[in-house]
């Protein structure tokens, strides 16, 4: 794989001795160097290479290094600049600072050293603004794309159910030892819950169950959403190498924020698990979902530990991973809260402890579930139903 060119520098300096000193330790750096003797040639050199950072003199003859600072910044507001004085002036600095130059140096150098510790940041952060503008580009990409979605849902329902329906999984995946089934009851035409599971590569699979608040249009709109911003995180891990998407807590914390800073006035809860099959072990966050999923690995089922905030709803919601070794035979059952709404029990603890009996059926499948919980005779529930199976055999 070819390592990335090195940067570009150009410097501009009238000071012979003091150019060619610095244009020697930035080679000497393995950094591209480009040198001028007055501004007027650095700014031609600066429009003909377009180098990664300018490190120019304040003062020289006639052009002098605020005019460069200036002509630069109108040109290419990215580029970094590193101004240097000979004069050590407060007004110096707050001038370039001003215009724009992102650090300042005095000369003579006291430590050499000084100016490759500013080149790299000045280089670090201008690698970060253009990372930050190519990703916002894609964000903004991804909501055009989630508007036009959005604009189907809204102009026919029939529509948005099909949309809705092809953003879901097959209703049953097996992934080597794993298998994966789900059934999904819309208490309207369209859902406010949601689920997903998908391979990322090297043995390692992820999932989710959501629950958007309140069901119908409003909420289903947030599951195209959710649906398109995981799919960037996956990726921009299959792309990029960013990590985020196998990390549970991290993905709560994007989720969070960008469900919170669209101002749909929605939140959901979800359960989000990242399972290595290498290993089988799975590591998971919970953020508010509720019932908690329930483990049975063997005569007896249970709520899986790990509780948290629901996603989009507060600020710093402070959520946490937690991991869990997966045996054979093993089953993970979730639910949504809407199956609870139809459970003839007196209380919530009653409801709880129906739910972990049936999955204490050694034969428990997702058509089971359906069967015993009523699943095909439902009509006008008060709320979306969701079930999602994974299940190592």
């Amino acid at each position: 794989m070819a390592s990335d060119p090195p940067a570009r520098i150009l410097v501009i300096d009238d000071d012979d001795a003091i150019r060619r000193l610095i244009v020697k330790y930035l080679k000497k750096n393995g950094l591209e160097t480009y040198e001028a003797a007055d501004g007027l040639e650095g700014i031609k050199i600066f429009r003909k290479t377009k180098p990664d950072l300018l490190l120019c003199d304040m003062r020289m003859p006639d052009t002098d290094g605020i005019e460069v600072l200036k002509v630069v910044k109108n040109e290419s507001p990215l580029t970094p600049i590193i101004m240097i004085s000979g004069a050590g002036l407060i007004d110096d600095v707050v001038e370039a600072l001003r215009l724009g130059a992102w650090d300042f140096l005095i000369k003579p150098f006291s430590n050499i050293s000084i100016l490759k510790h500013a080149v790299n940041n000045s280089l670090h952060r201008a690698q970060l603004e253009w990372d930050n503008r190519l990703y916002r580009r894609q964000v903004e990409a991804a909501n055009r794309e989630l508007q036009a979605s959005l604009a189907v849902l809204r102009e026919d329902q029939e529509a948005g159910r099909h949309v809705q329906i092809q953003l879901l999984p097959e209703p049953e995946s097996r992934f080597g030892t794993y298998t994966f089934s789900y059934i999904l009851v819309p208490s309207l035409y369209l859902s406010g819950d949601f689920l997903d599971y998908f391979e990322l590569g090297d043995g390692c699979l992820g999932f989710y169950i959501a629950d958007v608040s309140g069901h119908g249009s409003s909420s289903a709109f947030v599951t195209v959403l959710l649906k398109s911003l995981i799919t960037q995180a996956i990726r921009r891990y299959k792309n990029h190498g960013d990590t985020m998407v196998v990390q549970p807590v991290k993905v709560f914390e994007y989720l969070n924020s960008e469900v919170l800073h669209a101002g749909l006035g929605k939140y959901l809860t979800m359960f989000y698990g990242i399972l290595d099959t290498k290993t089988h072990t799975l590591r998971y966050s919970n953020g508010g979902h509720y019932p908690p999923p329930i483990v049975k690995s063997g005569k007896s089922a249970e709520f899986i530990p790990g509780e948290g905030l629901p996603v989009g709803l507060f600020e710093f919601p402070g959520y946490t991973e937690r991991s869990l070794d997966i045996p054979s035979p093993f089953l993970l059952t979730m639910f949504s809260d809407g199956v609870l709404e139809i459970l003839d029990a007196d209380n919530l603890k009653e409801k709880e402890k129906y739910l972990l009996n049936l999955c204490e059926n050694p034969e428990v499948t997702i058509d089971s579930l359906e069967a015993d919980l009523k699943l095909d005779r439902v009509k006008d529930s008060p709320d979306d139903i969701a079930v999602l199976l994974m299940r190592r055999s």
